[in-house]
């Protein structure tokens, strides 16, 4: 199974959504991660999808069903796409009970009783036995999201699009909610999630497709996005605080012109090779090793519940141009005050262009 889209659509004089990707089905675990900053198309390239907007030329289909064809005139109405769409805000009708919103997902045919015990079924399903009759406003941000999925499975789609369906929960019931929509989802056929969370797509999704400014930048296998982004901006995308251009020395060294830093690298450095970064959380304290090291100059420290951060320079740095901020995190729990030099391993080097 896949989903297969190719379109443009102008959204303003300076911004213009260009998205061509397609999902790789069953292979991933059937579910892709959208990763990018807000404002840079995501949601609309689910809407375009889901036939809530309309591109102004492309094709879309799912599993060789065609939903959108510019050049053949195929606009498929939302009702028949069979896609399953989880707005942010879950848009249940405020004026209707968890029951009624959820009988409300499926199609017009068929007798209300019928209607009735297939919705007691989603509700068994999703555990919100109790509130039938209860409305929206009575309900909690988790309830109100199992409702809104129910609504939207009962119809059987064959795609499922959330859009960043965990950004109006707190951080206990975000996490909760994230393993439950895994279980409830199941195999349920082709889903995307859109997020600016790299958490959440790492967790979730074993595709990622890295987006900025209506353009897709990077597709692939998410673990191996995270450990080799390959590009400046998916190194940002998936977290990475420390980036500097680089002068390349030999085939297997750099110097990081933002810090006054010589590298070594496990691989090599091809011509191409403009960047290097290096995650928070891959400095480790000194031992015996004479490269890839760095004496630290602390200008901040702050702690957080589980980990601390320093934020400093390279102190054997000669020039301004070298003593930029690099960050460094690690667990509170271990006893790493007073050290004074750090180092880098070859093998956590992201090479970036």
């Amino acid at each position: 199974m896949s989903i297969k889209v190719s379109i443009r659509k102008k959204l303003s004089r300076n911004f213009i959504l260009e998205m061509e990707f397609e999902t790789s089905g069953d292979s991933s675990g059937g579910r892709l991660g959208i990763l990018g900053a807000s404002g840079c198309g995501k949601s609309m390239t689910l809407k375009c999808i889901a036939g809530i907007e309309t591109p102004d030329e492309g094709f879309i289909s799912i599993n060789g069903r065609v939903l959108f064809d510019s050049a053949k005139k195929i606009n498929l109405k939302p009702q028949v796409r069979r896609v399953g769409y989880l707005f942010q805000n879950y848009a249940l009708f405020p004026r209707m009970t968890v029951l009624e919103n959820i009988i409300a997902g499926l199609p017009y045919r068929g007798g209300r009783a019928e209607k009735i015990q297939k919705a007691l079924g989603w509700i068994r399903q999703f555990g919100l036995q109790g509130l039938e009759d209860r409305y929206p406003a009575l309900l909690s941000g988790g309830q109100q999201q199992r409702a809104a999925l129910a609504r939207m499975l009962i119809r059987e789609p064959e795609a499922v699009l959330l859009d960043e369906p965990f950004s109006a929960l707190d951080t206990s019931l975000r996490e909760q909610m994230q393993f439950q929509i895994l279980e409830l989802l199941g195999n349920r056929g082709d889903v995307i999630l859109v997020t600016h969370s790299r958490d959440e797509v790492f967790r979730l999704c074993g595709e990622l497709l890295t987006m900025d400014g209506g353009r897709a930048l990077k597709k692939g296998n998410t673990r191996e996005l995270f450990y080799n982004p390959g590009l400046v901006a998916v190194a940002r995308l998936t977290g990475c605080k420390n980036v500097s251009p680089v002068k390349r020395i030999g085939e297997r060294e750099i110097f990081a012109l933002r810090w006054g830093l010589n590298l070594r690298t496990a691989i090599l450095v091809t011509d191409d090779i403009t960047h290097v970064g290096i995650r928070a959380h891959d400095f480790a304290p000194a031992g015996e090793e004479t490269y890839n090291r760095i004496t630290i100059a602390a200008s901040r420290r702050s702690e957080e519940p589980f980990e601390n951060a320093v934020i400093f320079t390279n102190a054997a740095a000669s020039g301004p141009d070298e003593k930029n901020e690099l960050w460094w995190k690690y667990s509170r729990y271990l006893n790493y005050q007073g050290v004074e030099d750090l180092f880098i391993p070859p093998e956590s080097l992201l090479l970036l262009k």
